[in-house]
């Protein structure tokens, strides 16, 4: 029987992560995972193909040029399904090509089946041909992220009516698209096929969406996607989904309906573990099939088994997927690394898009923190103006005793690279005068931090060390 140092059951960005560092401390590692499935949600319906979608989106509607050249400007008149189709799967075919070479490059074996737990350090798997076979690891690392929530309630169909997975092979873009669910995955779609001038309605049972999102920034990003065409129906409960053949129909709660072509449901995901027989070694999950793990290390309840990734829930990005993988890695086979720093940014990759980093004004209220705010437009900005942009806006928090910058929130074109800046002055504990005191690059979006900065520390009481001594 095969004994391994580590077996990771997953090769999305926490397993891939945590393998290239088993593999570069040269231990005996193996991957388990699906053969069409290497590299995981992330690569085959999640992080790459949506942010892939959107750059073919933006792109053939010609959506960036439309301030200069009209809304009816296009450049391509007629965009097909397959259009979008050709561009995603070059992608990701050359991702999956990627890590094939990262795995055979750091000696990482890998095994395609379905694996499960047999006792506490020894796995099944079920191979691609149909046979069993057993393995055994000193340590193990749970990757197995998230599958689609699909309720009894929902008749889906996989062409009209489908999940986030399925929607990435429809035949046809649609004349109208209804999506329910207004979380990070439904609001991404929704404004997406928005800029395509599909009709779409954005359904939320709750009052309100992105709740871990600046309330401001939010009430900027309503605004504008409601301009760009989005029907957002807020605070109704679905009553009925019907599939009536020609059309979709959708009764609400409040007595409304809603007719389209297709539905996209995209409310939740759960965790993808209910095929490890996680209890024959002690482990449970919660209502979402995720897993409970101590967030320094990663560590599950069962000492040699880690769980890191979207399987451990909050905050199910890839960016920080990655980096608890490699620190799982580490713990599992007891080698000192660098902690993970405190501040992540988080990413939207909407239309536009939004990202943050810190603290919200409602968490610096909550925790009685004194605080001053700059804001800065990018059409303020000259590169705004040469780019046709006529919105977007970064909001600044600075505490008003350290004068530590403590949150940067950005909505509108190049957010999630913009960020950043605002993620390297917060780990470094940088204060507002650093935007003040520096040059950016002229013209530039990045610039929109200067005016921020200066905007916050006008407002603020001048430092002692500025104060201009008087002649006695």
């Amino acid at each position: 029987m095969n004994t391994y140092d580590l077996i990771i059951i997953g090769s999305g960005p926490a397993g891939r992560s945590a393998a290239i560092q088993a593999g570069k401390l040269k231990r005996k590692v193996l991957v388990i995972d699906r053969k069409d499935r290497l590299g995981g949600v992330s690569v085959h319906t999640g992080t790459i193909p949506s942010k892939t979608l959107r750059e073919t989106v933006l792109n053939l509607s010609g959506y960036r040029e439309r301030s200069f050249y009209g809304r009816s400007y296009r450049v391509k008149d007629e965009i097909r399904a397959e259009d979008l189709k050709t561009r995603l799967h070059m992608t990701l075919d050359h991702e999956v090509d990627v890590l094939e070479h990262q795995f055979n490059r750091n000696h990482v074996e890998t095994l395609m089946g379905m694996a499960r737990f047999v006792g506490p350090n020894e796995i099944e798997v079920a191979t691609e041909a149909g046979d069993k076979t057993r393995l055994t690891a000193d340590s193990f690392l749970i990757a197995t992220g998230t599958k689609t929530y699909r309720p009894d309630t929902v008749p889906f169909n996989g062409t009209t009516i489908v999940d986030s997975d399925e929607f990435l092979e429809m035949a046809n873009i649609p004349r109208s698209l209804i999506v329910v669910g207004a979380g990070v995955i439904g609001v991404e779609y929704a404004t997406m096929f928005s800029a395509l001038d599909v009709r779409v309605t954005l359904i939320e049972p709750r009052d309100s969406f992105l709740d871990f999102i600046d309330t401001g920034l939010i009430q900027d990003f309503t605004h504008q996607i409601k301009e760009n065409g989005v029907d957002l129906r807020l605070g109704s409960a679905i009553a009925n989904i019907e599939d009536a053949g020609t059309h979709i129909e959708v009764s609400l709660e409040n007595k409304r309906h809603v007719r389209a072509e297709m539905l996209l449901f995209a409310a939740g995901r759960m965790g993808a573990t209910q095929n490890l027989n996680l209890k024959s070694v002690g482990l449970e999950t919660d209502h979402r099939g995720r897993i409970t793990v101590d967030r320094d290390s990663y560590q599950t309840g069962v000492p040699h088994i880690y769980a890191a990734g979207d399987v451990i829930g909050h905050p199910s990005l890839a960016s920080t997927s990655l980096q608890q993988g490699r620190v799982a890695a580490c713990h599992a086979l007891k080698t000192p690394t660098l902690p993970e720093s405190p501040w992540f940014p988080y990413g939207i990759y909407s239309v536009p898009e939004i990202s943050t980093c810190g603290m919200s004004e409602e968490e610096m209220r909550e925790r009685n923190i004194p605080y001053e705010i700059g804001i800065a437009r990018f059409r303020e900005t000259s590169r705004g103006h040469i780019m046709g942009l006529e919105h977007g806006m970064l909001k600044m928090l600075v505490s008003l005793k350290t004068r530590r910058v403590l949150g940067v929130q950005i909505v509108g074109e190049g957010a999630t690279e913009l960020i950043h800046i605002a993620q390297a002055v917060l780990n470094l504990n940088g204060t507002v005068e650093y935007f003040v005191e520096n040059t950016f690059n002229y013209p530039t979006l990045a610039e929109a931090y200067k005016i921020a900065g200066l905007d916050a520390f006008n407002r603020m009481p001048i430092p002692p060390e500025l104060k201009v001594k008087k002649d006695p």
